[in-house]
C-alpha cells in the first residue's frame, strides 16, 4: 500500500492527536480526526484550527473531522489511538465490533492500564481480534513542535514488521524521522516511566535545587528505568534510545511537558489538585507513578526516585522531605552487583 493511498484514523483530538494527523497529511496520507467532544470537533471544523490545544496552527481542509467513532474507524486502513491511557481499554472495546482483519491498531499514548500495571500492548492483545497487528508511536516529541514541523525523531515499535514499516513510512519525512523497532515492551516502558521521572525533575527545579540535582535525577532515573526494563525483558538499547533516554531527557527538561509542569508547581508549594487544575489537561505521570511503584514491588526492583514521587502524589508526602530521604540513602557503588 503506497503512502498516498492509505487512510489512517486518529482517535483523539488533543494536541498530540492533532499533530500526528497534521504529519500524516504532510506526507500525503489521508487522515481522519475524531474526538469525544462534538462541540470541540465543530470548532475545529469551523475554524480549521484546534484553538484549545494547538492555538495558531492551521488544519488543512484535507484532514477530515469525524464526529462518529465507528464511522471514523470503518473508513480507515489503520487506526491510531491518541487518548489518555485510562481511556485506552474502553476505546478498544468500542471499536472492536467494526474492525476488519486488515486493519492495524497503533497508539501514541504513554502509560499503563490503571490498577494493574499492564502495558497497553498487553491490554490491546487481550481485547483485539487474534492476529491484529499493533504498534506504538513514541519518542521525544512535543506536539507543538511537530505541529510546527520542527525536526523530530520517533520510534514505531511493534511485533509485526510489516505493520510497523507501513505505519513508519506513512509518518516519515518532512523533518519527521521515524525509526522502527520490534521491542514494544521497552518502547512502552520507557515512555511511561519517564513521565514519573519528569515530575521528579520538575519538583527539583521548582524547589530551585540546581542543575547538579537535575542531572543526577535524570541519570539515576534512567538507571531505575533500566533496572525495571531488565526485569521485564526490555532490550537495553531500546531504553538507551529515543523511546527511553531520548524521551526522558526531553520530558525532564522541556517546559512544554505537562509532567514537568506538574512537578514545578508541586515544588513551588502548590497542592496536587491546584497544580492539576492549573495545567487543565491529563498528566499521565499521576497514574503512572502508582503503576511504576506496583511494578517495582512485583519485580523486587529498587526505584527510590519513583517511590518518592508515588508517595508525594498518592500518599501526601512532602516534597522537601522526599529530597531528604533520597539524599540520606546509604552510600553504594554506582552500578554493578552492589548498586
Amino acid at each position: 500500500m503506497s503512502a498516498n493511498s492509505r487512510v489512517i484514523t486518529v482517535l483523539g483530538a488533543g494536541s498530540w492527536g492533532t499533530a500526528l494527523a497534521l504529519q500524516l497529511d504532510r506526507r500525503g496520507t489521508s487522515s481522519i480526526l475524531w474526538g469525544r467532544n462534538p462541540d470541540h470537533l465543530a470548532q475545529i471544523n469551523a475554524s480549521r484550527s484546534n484553538q484549545r490545544y494547538l492555538p495558531g496552527i492551521s488544519i488543512p481542509a484535507s484532514i477530515r473531522i469525524e464526529t462518529d467513532l465507528l464511522t471514523a474507524v470503518r473508513a480507515a486502513d489503520h487506526v491510531l489511538l491518541v487518548i489518555p491511557s485510562h481511556a485506552f481499554a474502553d476505546t478498544i472495546r468500542s471499536i472492536v465490533p467494526v474492525l476488519t482483519p486488515k486493519q492495524g491498531i497503533a497508539w501514541g499514548c504513554k502509560g499503563f492500564e490503571p490498577g494493574s500495571g499492564r502495558l497497553l500492548h498487553q491490554v490491546a492483545t487481550d481485547l483485539l481480534p487474534e492476529n491484529t497487528p499493533v504498534a506504538i508511536v513514541t519518542g521525544p516529541s512535543f506536539a507543538q513542535e511537530v505541529a510546527n514541523n520542527l525536526p523530530t525523531a520517533v520510534t514505531v515499535a511493534g511485533p509485526v514488521n510489516r505493520f510497523t514499516a507501513d505505519l513508519a513510512s506513512a509518518l516519515h519525512g518532512d523533518r519527521f524521522r521515524v525509526y522502527t523497532s520490534d521491542d514494544i515492551t521497552g518502547a512502552e516502558l520507557g515512555g511511561a516511566v519517564k513521565n514519573v521521572l519528569a515530575i521528579a525533575t520538575g519538583i527539583c527545579d521548582g524547589m530551585r535545587l540546581g542543575d547538579n540535582a537535575r542531572a543526577a535525577l535524570i541519570t539515576r532515573g534512567l538507571a531505575e528505568m533500566m533496572r525495571l526494563g531488565g526485569a521485564m525483558n526490555a532490550k537495553p538499547e531500546t531504553l538507551m534510545g529515543l523511546a527511553g533516554a531520548g524521551d526522558l531527557i526531553l520530558t525532564c527538561t522541556g517546559d512544554l511537558s505537562r509532567n514537568r509542569q506538574l512537578g514545578l508547581l508541586l515544588g513551588r508549594g502548590n497542592t496536587l489538585n491546584q497544580a492539576l487544575e492549573d495545567i487543565g489537561q491529563v498528566v499521565e505521570g499521576v497514574n503512572s507513578s502508582a503503576e511504576v511503584r506496583r511494578l517495582a514491588i512485583t519485580y523486587g526492583i529498587k526505584m527510590p526516585i519513583s517511590k518518592q514521587i508515588n508517595g508525594i502524589i498518592h500518599e501526601g508526602w512532602n516534597p522537601e522531605e522526599g529530597v531528604v530521604r533520597l539524599l540520606a540513602r546509604e552510600q553504594k557503588a554506582e552500578y554493578g552487583d552492589h548498586a
